[in-house]
C-alpha cells in the first residue's frame, strides 16, 4: 500500500530495523505489515517517519493518483 514509503526508505538505505526501532515496535514483521498497509499508520507514527526522512508527510504518504470518484461532484 505504501509503496512510496518503502522506495524512499530503500532510495535512502533505511533498513526495516531502524524504521522498527524509530517507531518503537517490536519486530521487524510489525513494521512490515504498516508498511505494506495491512496496519495503518498512526498520525504520530508518520510525523516521526516524515521527520526522519525530511518529507512532508503527504509526499510520502499520499500519491498523485486521484480516484474518478474524487474528480467529479454529483448535483443533489
Amino acid at each position: 500500500m505504501y509503496d512510496n514509503l518503502r522506495e524512499i526508505r530503500k532510495s535512502k538505505s533505511i533498513s526495516a530495523s531502524h524504521m522498527k526501532k524509530l517507531l518503537g515496535l517490536k519486530t521487524e514483521g510489525a513494521y512490515y505489515k504498516k508498511e505494506s498497509g495491512i496496519i495503518k499508520f498512526s498520525l504520530d507514527e508518520a510525523k516521526k517517519i516524515s521527520e526522519m526522512l525530511g518529507m512532508k508527510i503527504e509526499d510520502i504518504f499520499f500519491g498523485n493518483k486521484v480516484s474518478i470518484n474524487d474528480t467529479f461532484h454529483t448535483s443533489a
